[in-house]
């Protein structure tokens, strides 16, 4: 018997900076037991590995035990693989470097690795979702912020350091710098940046529009959304406003990996062709002949509720190559 069949699951962690989420996954991508913790309810990392492992080593034990874990895989803001650090999360209660996965190991004696979380969704749909087979894809987020994952020839790009890929980062508009906005992807493209570009439209433009009724402060992505949906011409111009800027970023990844797909994550993926279609309209555009209609726009096919902690458990697999 191969040592996969005698361990057939791996653990998934998903640390956010409101919740921290952990299952049990077997190979084929179904999470078999699963529960949480609140991420900021512990001020030292220590407190922190010990609460996980409080009420994830129960799940263990009824599922098998230890000996039935292949090995542990967590995403996490500022994850780096190489070290298996958590280096200065903005949104994690503990500061610096935090060697995270050596403390589970410590803790558990299970192989465990870490890695960002856009590059953990990246690695779940390879592994149990749309990129199965593919070798070359980019997996971009559209969250909070804005992640993403590349994979070349079949690996993870992480780069000299462990932090390579973050398309979020790259500067989209170089104008606007004076009233105190960057112009990188992640101010556009993310959930927050749609909202902030709700307010500004309502505010430079004069038609009535559903968004009117809610306090600018209070308008979310959804709101546009839910607004777009009953015909809403202002809320739909921001989803074509806010398509065909990442649509430009992606036509700009395109030229520099030659992807077979680009897949979207996130509540913002899920608006469907509001958002697609001035994606697909900007990469065709903006894309060099050569890579005209090769690259697939795709949806991700985690499921929201699972797809985080999926995601980080397919590192599990992979630790073979580590170790």
């Amino acid at each position: 018997m191969n040592s996969s069949m005698e361990k057939p699951y791996v653990v998934g962690i998903d640390i956010g900076g409101t919740n921290t989420v952990f299952g049990i996954v077997d190979a084929r991508g179904t999470i078999i037991a699963s529960g949480s913790i609140k991420t900021g309810a512990h001020d030292q990392a220590d407190d922190y590995v010990d609460a996980v492992c409080k009420n994830l080593l129960p799940l263990i034990i009824a599922n098998g035990g230890v000996d039935k874990i292949k090995g542990i895989g967590i995403g996490a803001p500022n994850g780096n693989y190489y070290s298996g650090t958590i280096e200065f999360a903005p949104n994690l209660p503990w500061k610096g470097v935090i060697p995270l996965a050596a403390m589970f190991e410590e803790r558990l004696g299970i192989p465990t690795a870490l890695t960002n979380d856009a590059n953990a969704a990246a690695i779940g749909e390879m592994t149990y979702g749309a990129a199965r087979g593919m070798k070359d894809f980019i997996m971009i987020t559209l969250g909070t912020g804005v992640g993403s994952g590349i994979v070349i020839n079949g690996q993870m790009v992480y780069g000299h350091d462990g932090f390579a890929g973050e398309l979020g980062h790259v500067i989209i508009r170089r104008e606007n710098g004076g009233c105190g906005r960057h112009g990188c992807l992640e101010t556009y493209c993310s959930a927050t940046g749609v909202a902030r570009t709700a307010r500004e439209f309502l505010t430079a433009r004069t038609e009535p529009s559903l968004l009117r009724s809610i306090p600018a402060e209070n308008i979310t992505s959804k709101d546009v959304y839910d607004a777009a949906v009953q015909g809403d011409k202002l809320a739909q111009d921001i989803f074509d406003f806010t398509g065909n800027i990442l649509g430009e970023a992606i036509a700009d990844a395109i030229a520099f990996s030659s992807p077979e797909a680009i897949i979207l994550f996130g509540g913002l993926a899920k608006s469907g062709d509001y958002i697609f279609k001035p994606i697909q309209k900007a990469i065709d555009d903006n894309v060099l002949n050569i890579y005209k209609g090769k690259a697939k726009l795709l949806m991700s096919e985690l499921k929201d509720s699972d797809a985080a902690v999926l995601g980080a458990s397919a590192l599990g697999w992979e630790l073979r190559d580590l170790k």
